[in-house]
């Protein structure tokens, strides 16, 4: 994907609520109010319940246990079942909790019902931080919590989800598009335009950590690209820090081959190429929550031009994840475009290249 090129810098800072957004909702948001049902479809539902103390129902001695490929802590309650992931310089943890259901009818027939949920620790693991204090804090807080994780907010960009807004009444999420379309594109070919990142969704400016102010484009106001998407995602919602561009400040870079080539996170698929010789062998090491990347297009050379999140098995055991694509029109599950299907020999499976944890 093309690297964004900022427009001209104004020294107006916009100042854009995020407190609710690092709060959460207040309520589960899956369960959508019935005036909604009507114009959306049910993306997800709760299946399972939780105790009173709104923990798992994993009962007896908690072990931790390490394990490598990648380095990482394991804790598993008294009966053996995994209850939390963390792994060595990430700061992705997948945790268990009630069963959810994913669905995406209007274009697939897949879903995914899954208890893992994926959650951004304020600091990145590291083997024993299951002693410090403010991992003790993040545990208990989240800890079978049903406030949106990293799936949740996914699934709030997705075809005719509802609009959400902040407390400045600025809509934060809802039905996405990938970017506008593409004067001079053709149907299958380049037909919308690249380079929508979250502000232009939002449509506010946004100053980077680095000082740099890049304007909205009007035009693409509610649209988000496939690195746009994760950087909604990650950065904006979960508060991952944010570069400018693929050069600038430290964060989470700009394209999808500026995230997969950069040292943060951990590589748990390494890139080892851009042809098909360097598709991976052995992606059975994702975790639930993982980036993706792939190359689409010979016509980038040497750039990875595509990412999107891992989110487990669907209900028929294929490896499964979501992106935000030109075919669909904004952030998908679904098959337009190809199955979004990591296993087999389909078109997002065959071009797969790395995995990165955060």
């Amino acid at each position: 994907m093309a690297e964004l090129k900022p427009k001209k810098k104004r020294p107006v800072l916009h100042a854009v609520t995020v407190v609710a957004l690092l709060a959460g909702s207040a309520y589960f948001t899956f369960e959508l109010r019935k005036d909604e049902q009507e114009k959306a479809p049910a993306i997800a539902s709760v299946t399972d319940s939780v105790d009173s103390s709104g923990k798992s129902s994993s009962t007896g001695e908690q072990k931790w246990e390490r394990l490598k490929n990648p380095d990482r802590s394991v804790l598993r309650g008294g009966d053996g079942n995994v209850i939390a992931t963390f792994t060595d310089g990430a700061r992705t943890a997948t945790l268990t909790g009630p069963s959810r259901t994913f669905s995406e009818p209007a274009t697939t027939k897949t879903r995914v019902v899954t208890t893992d949920w994926v959650r951004l620790m304020p600091e990145p693991w590291v083997s024993g931080a299951e002693k410090e204090q403010w991992f003790k804090e993040w545990f208990t807080k989240y800890r079978g919590s049903e406030e949106d994780d990293l799936f949740a907010m996914a699934f709030q960009y997705g075809d005719q989800a509802p609009v959400k807004k902040d407390a400045e009444g600025i809509p934060y999420a809802g039905d996405a598009s990938f970017g506008p379309i593409n004067p001079n594109g053709s149907v299958g070919n380049d037909y919308r335009l690249e380079q929508s990142d979250f502000y232009d969704y939002l449509g506010i400016p946004y100053t980077f950590r680095d000082g740099t102010t890049i304007q909205q484009e009007a035009n693409r106001y509610r649209s988000m690209d496939c690195s746009g998407f994760i950087r909604t995602l990650f950065g904006y919602r979960a508060r991952f820090p944010l570069m400018s561009s693929d050069t600038s400040g430290d964060g989470l870079p700009r394209t999808a081959n500026g995230m997969a080539r950069s040292k943060i996170g951990v590589d748990t698929i390494p890139l080892k190429g851009v042809s098909a010789a360097a598709r991976p062998s052995n992606i059975d090491v994702l975790q639930p929550g993982d980036l993706l990347f792939f190359k689409l297009d010979a016509r980038t050379g040497e750039r990875l031009d595509h990412t999107g999140m891992y989110l487990g098995n669907d209900t028929e055991g294929h490896k499964i994840f979501i992106s935000s694509r030109e075919e669909a029109n904004g952030p998908t599950i679904g098959d337009k475009g190809g199955t979004s299907r990591l296993d087999g020999n389909g078109y997002y499976a065959s071009t797969l290249r790395s995995a990165k944890r955060l």
